[in-house]
């Protein structure tokens, strides 16, 4: 072999393995597997609770945190604040703010670009009303009597609405809040039609009860919601008798018409594409045709309250860290990262969870990615006081 031709194709063969290494894509995992900073956000001598895994307490330019405050041991009467990521200052948004409990708060979160805070709150009277606050004037909004509030897009202005499951009233179907303009929108969703579409799963779930549409997430695109079913079960609201609540539906908006039907409700967040859902156990529901994949390797206990980040490609979520994968027990939980693709996972923090505010229905973790998916929000109930944490890698 001419000796020329020999160092030309070894050459070549590097050149080419060299580009391939290349142009494999990073492993999202690496960047959360070592330093990662963790701080708490606020909270030394008060609550501070984000709302929940299906949306972020940071406004969408980045600049502000929101969050529940409170200082009654239960953490059922409290206030929402803001604060400054860069400076640390804190701005009372709304004070007297009653909540059903401590595990979602107020619902609060972003909406209309940032430019207002959307919540709901229980009034002496015993009636839930659903408001909005200017971040900026502070000038506050009443939207909706004897509904409570779920999940939109904080870029968007339409937030969904229901009865509250223990008593809907009149209410049992979702309805659609335009926070900009005031306008609701009566929908098509109803929970006649609902039972229409899938009789025989409510026969066997509720019987001849009356039900009404239960806590609406709507996608990205603003296209789709998924939701349950609830039924009144006599109980107090702040209760785990409250009322009976089944089943995984979703619904598209656009077109008024129902996609798939599951029979379990997890704890399931939208993924970026709008189509996907994220389920406990790592169950992946193509909302298309209802049919079901896992993500490989997802190994959790219990708790489970999954989401993915904004481009993807990895997961959040909580769990109980009792067992072999941890090596803990049920008082202790961890926040911890996955890779869909691979399920190779990344432990962000390990604490004592089973302190905190002492509402009937304790804050879990409840993580969250940031928009640009450099930061994970979650609750942490390690001392007298839940206190909502940060973790962030570098740029």
């Amino acid at each position: 072999m001419n000796p020329l031709n020999y160092i030309l194709g070894i050459a070549a063969f590097l050149v080419v393995t060299l580009f391939s290494v290349a142009a494999e894509p990073a492993d999202p995992i690496t960047a959360w597997s070592k330093d990662v900073k963790i701080a708490a956000v606020s909270g030394k001598d008060h609550h501070s609770i984000h709302t929940y895994f299906n949306t972020c307490p940071e406004s969408p330019d980045g600049k502000w945190v929101l969050f529940y405050a409170s200082t009654t041991a239960n953490g059922h009467e409290g206030e929402l604040r803001i604060r400054e990521r860069a400076t640390g200052k804190e701005i009372v948004l709304v004070r007297n703010v009653a909540v059903e409990d401590a595990h979602r708060a107020a619902c609060q979160q972003w909406v209309c670009g940032g430019k207002r805070v959307v919540f709901h709150n229980v009034m002496k009277s015993g009636e839930w009303v659903v408001s909005s606050v200017d971040v900026k004037t502070g000038d506050e909004k009443l939207h909706a009597t004897g509904r409570q509030l779920c999940f939109g897009q904080p870029l968007g202005d339409i937030v969904p609405l229901y009865g509250p499951h223990w008593k809907p009233g009149e209410h049992r179907g979702l309805e659609l809040l335009n926070v900009e303009t005031g306008k609701i929108e009566v929908t098509a969703l109803t929970a006649e039609a609902v039972v229409k579409a899938y009789p025989d799963y409510v026969m066997q779930q509720f019987g001849d009860k009356p039900v009404s549409v239960f806590f609406p997430n709507i996608s990205p695109d603003m296209s789709r919601v998924f939701f349950k079913l609830a039924t009144p079960a006599g109980g107090d609201f702040r209760s785990k008798n409250a009322s009976i609540r089944q089943g995984l539906f979703v619904y598209d908006l656009k077109k008024s018409a129902f996609l798939c039907q599951l029979g379990k409700w997890g704890h399931p967040s939208w993924h970026p594409n709008s189509r996907d859902i994220i389920d406990v156990g790592g169950r992946v529901i193509d909302s298309d045709t209802g049919k079901t994949s896992r993500i490989p390797g997802y190994k959790i206990n219990s708790g489970d309250h999954p989401s993915y980040s904004p481009d993807g490609k990895l997961y959040v979520t909580d769990t109980t860290t009792e067992g072999a994968i941890f090596n803990g027990d049920k008082l202790h939980w961890a926040v911890v990262v996955g890779d869909v693709r691979t399920g190779k996972t990344a432990k962000i923090m390990q604490f004592d969870n089973s302190k905190g505010a002492r509402s009937w229905r304790v804050s879990h973790p409840h993580p969250v990615f940031s928009s640009d998916g450099k930061r994970i929000y979650f609750n942490v109930n390690d001392e007298r006081w839940t206190r909502l944490h940060v973790a962030e890698i570098g740029s």
